[in-house]
């Protein structure tokens, strides 16, 4: 384990980490707060994350207008996705929609990812963030019509997560690949050494 894990960014995984193991066992004790702990080291330990670079800083008020946007969503989507189970009539149909993204970062993949999944009627089956496509099942998508709405409603959703800057943060594959357990990216020789590693694209 490398002399400088103990620093502030660790520090504050292992905090986040114990809070989750204390919510997840739903009482507080201090058993739960040390079984936190030890968990928290063994998995930033065991499982260290890949290093990232960020070109710049997230935008809080760009962040947000996703979340106002998701929320709008999640209430718009919720009354169609109820109207459609109670209907009278066939079942409503679905299809496979393929949505093509305006950016390869990872970070707005996943995110978008989340977000869609996260609205009833909809959940991505598949996304490749190099191919800049995903994949999406949506419920009530039966002709044309209903396609476009859900891949502007998607168009949307990525740019406000442009908007917000969560594409300038990336995996520095380069790097990551020369990280082993319990090493902090940051003491790399060589990564020090590469007057680039850091920068964003």
């Amino acid at each position: 384990m490398s002399p400088g894990w103990w620093r502030r960014p660790r520090l504050l995984r292992v905090a986040w980490l114990t809070l989750v193991w204390v919510l997840l066992w739903g009482t507080f004790s201090w058993a739960n707060l040390l079984g936190g702990i030890v968990v928290a080291v063994a998995v930033l330990v065991l499982f260290p994350l890949p290093p990232v670079s960020s070109g710049g800083g997230l935008r809080p008020l760009g962040l947000l207008r996703v979340l106002l946007d998701v929320a709008r969503d999640l209430a718009v989507s919720s009354v169609q996705v109820a109207w459609q189970s109670v209907r009278p009539g066939p079942p409503p149909r679905s299809s496979i929609v393929a949505v093509e993204v305006r950016d390869d970062s990872e970070l707005l993949m996943a995110l978008l990812v989340e977000c869609l999944s996260l609205v009833p009627g909809s959940v991505v089956v598949e996304a490749s963030a190099p191919e800049r496509t995903l994949w999406a099942h949506v419920l009530g998508a039966d002709d044309e019509a209903a396609i476009a709405r859900f891949r502007r409603r998607t168009d949307r959703l990525v740019a406000d997560l442009l908007a917000a800057g969560v594409h300038r943060v990336r995996v520095q594959p380069d790097r990551a690949a020369r990280v082993g357990a319990g090493d902090d990216p940051r003491d790399d020789p060589e990564a020090l050494e590469d007057p680039g590693a850091g920068s964003g694209s």
